[in-house]
């Protein structure tokens, strides 16, 4: 299993726009090979109310980067919510927890 994680810096003030945005986007990646769940928070840090983190667990790297990104529905997923990103965020894949409490 692997973590893909996503700082998602928003535009100000296209907060609520984004979130029914991404309620209409998320069946397009939940559909896909090897997705297992997905979690979107927003900072709770003063000033940084734009600003939300994106956590989706993957069976492989593969399924994320060569499923989804090559798939029909993430070009509709780009449609409905790249406008929203000022900078585009960096987007990382995470292995095995090294360490758990």
């Amino acid at each position: 299993m692997i973590l893909e994680s996503a700082l998602l810096d928003v535009r100000p003030g296209l907060e609520d726009e984004f979130l029914a945005a991404f309620t209409k986007a998320r069946p397009l990646i939940s559909v896909q090979k090897g997705f297992r769940s997905l979690e979107l928070r927003r900072c709770l840090d003063e000033g940084r109310g734009s600003r939300f983190l994106l956590q989706v667990t993957w069976d492989t790297l593969a399924d994320h980067t060569e499923g989804f990104r090559h798939s029909p529905e993430y070009a509709q997923w780009k449609a409905l919510l790249h406008h929203f990103y000022a900078p585009f965020p960096e987007v990382e894949h995470y292995g095995d927890p090294l360490l758990t409490a």
